[in-house]
Formats: C-alpha cells, structure tokens, sequence
C-alpha cells in the first residue's frame, strides 16, 4: 500500500484529537503500518466555524457524500455523535466498503450487531473501542487479551461525569445541584444532563461490555438502570461513617450460564479499589476464571484519551488491511441470552429510615426481617432532633433481589415506619 486516507464524520472535540495525533504521531504510524496515514476528507457542520486544529480548508466538507462516498478514502471515522444519521452514514460506507472506526457509544449499544453483520458481509472491520471509557483499552482486552479466559463478572465506574459529581459531593460536601452546575462548567456534564445523571450513558456502554465480555447478545433494554439524581449529603454522610464510599457503578454478573446487568448508585467498602477512583476518571473491573481480578483504570473522556482509541483501532485495521484479513473480527455470540430472575440476583443492601421513636418500634422491624430471613451486618440508630423520630440506617447482610424488595414493600406498610428515605445496593465486602 502506498498510503492510507481517512475521512472524518464530524470534528468536535474528538475528531480534533483524532487529526492531533494522526498528524502528530506520523513516525510512530508509519512504523507500526508501514505506510503513510493523511487525512483526505473531514465532513463538519459549518465550513466558516473557528477550528482548534490547523487543517487544510480544501478537506473540509459539509457534504457528508465527500466522505462516505469518496472513491480515495479508506477508513471512515465516526465522531459525530446521534444514532440515526450517524448509522446511516456507518452503513452506507460499509456498502462502499470503507472499514468504519467510530466512539458512538448509543449507536452501538443499540445497533452493534446489525452494524457488524454488514461490515462482516463486506469484507470489512468495524470498530468501537473508544465508545467505552474513553482511553481504556476495555474492549481490546476482552475481545483479544482476556478472549481464552471465561469472564463472570465485570464492575466498574463508566461514567466520568458521575463520578466527578459523587467525588465532589462526597469530598466537599457540596449538594448535587451545585457540583453539577460546576460540572457543566467545566465542561465534565452537558447542558442536558440527563443521559449521564440517571445512569443512561452508562447503561449503554455496560450493554457493549456484557455482550464483549459473556459472549451473548445484551441488548440496553436487559439493564436495569437507576441514576444519582436521589441521592441526598445525608446518604453520603452515613456510607462514610460505615466504612463505605458511593459511587454510580456498572455490573455484570455471569453465574451457571444467566446473567443480570445493572447501573446503580452502589456502597463500596473504602478499602475496594473502584473506591479510589475520583474525579473524571473511569475504571472496570474484570474477574475471569482463569486470570482472577484486574482493573483497568484512566481517563474515561476528553479529546486525547478517546482519540487515542481511535488512532489504536485505526491502527489495527491498517494492520488487518496489510495482512489481507479484514472483515474477519467479527464473532457471533456462543451463548444464548437467559437474564437472571429476581430469586437469583444476590446483594447486600442499604436503608434509610424514619421511624416512630417509641418503645417497640425497634422490635417490631427487625421482627420483619427475620420473617424474612434476613440478618443484619451493620446497624445505628440515632435521635432525630426536634421530632418525635429516629433515624435507623441498616446495612443487610446478603439476600435476594426478590427478598429484599418484599421487605422493602412490607417497611413501607409498618405503622412504626414514617418513611424509607432512601435504599442501595452494597457490593464487595466478606
């Protein structure tokens, strides 16, 4: 080959990392594929807008045909963002075929595996690393570093902007409506927010993960999804004083062959590595059969971070071009998807209370437990001043989804209990 040329859908954020580095890194490219790699064509939304890239006028388009449909392009990079347009787009050069590289996290938790089956009937690759935590290579060590190794569990934080409101309220105090107005601020959360606070952005990429990672197709609607919009200093107060730190965590749970997915707000014990992550930063944590625990962990967004996936991903189908093999990356799921029944799903669990403070109040909850078979692993109860109440803030020991939910129904009837103020899952820990 004499040389490579790629064009660009979109250049934000992203696409000028990814023109950073491809002009920037050209000795380290030629050396990896031996050949040049130039950008040909970069399709933007307005021709006369002010770029934090140098880059020749002549390559830039607002005609997405330019790109897509240019006889001298090689490699389409979606970094766009949307669903609808940007599949359309990914399609139609596939048809041409052009391998595609994209970070579109929603298209692809959404339509990833029809997307693969037409790059696959092509003849070309398609891929997605950077369309989870950003610059952590997740998805190359399931699908190529960890591939002989059985995977049951995966956990992890995948969702910058969370973690930075949670790190910031947990740290500082601060309320939630505040940190997330310096989040946006500072460019960490959207004007909308919303994707990203009620655990929706994360639900996606757990969905991508769970499919990578148990060889099954995991569709988004198999999450179950609960965001941090609810939780209160009160909670973060009480997790502290408990030996726990909250965090908006992703999980995915293999067990005798079914499955439970799941992004939730969630106590960690502070001595758990996920605890430690802070800020923007993401990590997952993989437990295999074979190879035990490890942790991915780095910068889960931000121009450099997710373009350097994308270079990697450039990179390995430059690669696969050279050897003649593209198209071939593509594996069909080994497993049929069964997800876990609520009996099955296993946790420990935290709740906060408002009760009656009276004689026999105590009593008559932990009766209710025990009717249900459930101990308790951490407990305190603490006055509340100025009302006749007290606060009873109780950390179960493990129990089913199904069990506890129960429980929970049954508190809420309890003439001694005012209000379940609030409830999470527990994980790690004896």
């Amino acid at each position: 080959m004499n040389g490579i040329s790629i064009g660009l859908l979109g250049l934000g954020t992203v696409g000028t990392g990814v023109i950073k580095i491809v002009e920037g890194h050209q000795e380290e490219l030629m050396h990896q594929v031996g050949c040049p790699v130039t950008v040909g064509k970069v399709l933007v939304r307005s021709l006369d807008k002010k770029r934090d890239v140098e880059i020749d006028e002549n390559k830039l388009t607002e005609n997405p045909e330019e790109v897509i449909d240019n006889p001298n392009i090689d490699v389409v990079i979606e970094v766009m963002g949307g669903v609808k347009e940007a599949k359309a787009y990914i399609v139609r050069s596939l048809q041409n075929k052009k391998h595609v590289v994209t970070a579109n996290k929603d298209l692809m938790a959404l339509h990833g595996a029809e997307l693969l089956k037409i790059a696959q009937e092509n003849g070309c690759d398609l891929y997605y690393e950077a369309s989870v935590a950003g610059g952590i290579p997740i998805i190359r060590s399931l699908s190529e570093g960890l591939a002989s190794d059985r995977i049951t569990k995966m956990m992890g934080i995948v969702n910058g902007t969370t973690n930075f409101i949670l790190t910031k309220m947990s740290k500082q105090g601060s309320s939630y409506e505040d940190v997330l107005k310096e989040a946006q601020e500072l460019g960490f959360a959207e004007a909308d927010p919303t994707s990203d606070v009620e655990g929706l952005d994360a639900a996606r990429k757990m969905a991508i993960l769970a499919t990578l990672g148990f060889s099954m197709n995991v569709k988004l609607e198999d999450v179950v999804v609960r965001g941090i919009t609810t939780i209160t200093q009160e909670d973060l107060h009480y997790c502290d004083q408990l030996g726990y730190t909250m965090k908006l965590i992703g999980l995915a749970h293999r067990s005798d062959g079914r499955v439970e997915v799941s992004v939730q707000p969630t106590l960690l014990p502070t001595e758990h590595p996920l605890a430690a992550v802070n800020d923007e930063f993401n990590a997952v944590y993989v437990y295999g059969e074979a190879v035990g625990e490890t942790m991915f962990y780095g910068p889960g967004a931000g121009s450099l971070p997710t373009a350097t996936a994308i270079v990697s991903d450039l990179v390995t189908v430059m690669k696969n071009m050279r050897l003649g093999v593209t198209g071939r990356n593509v594996i069909a799921p080994l497993y049929h998807k069964e997800l876990k029944t609520d009996e099955e799903i296993q946790s420990k669990y935290f709740l906060r209370l408002h009760v009656v403070d009276k004689a026999g109040t105590f009593s008559a909850i932990t009766s209710l437990f025990a009717e249900h078979g459930v101990s308790f692993e951490k407990l305190l109860q603490l006055p509340i001043k100025e009302a006749d109440l007290a606060e009873i803030i109780i950390i179960t020991h493990t129990t089913s989804k199904k069990t506890y939910e129960d429980i929970y129904q049954a508190l809420n009837q309890l003439d001694v209990v005012q209000s379940v103020e609030s409830s999470y899952r527990v994980e790690g820990g004896k």
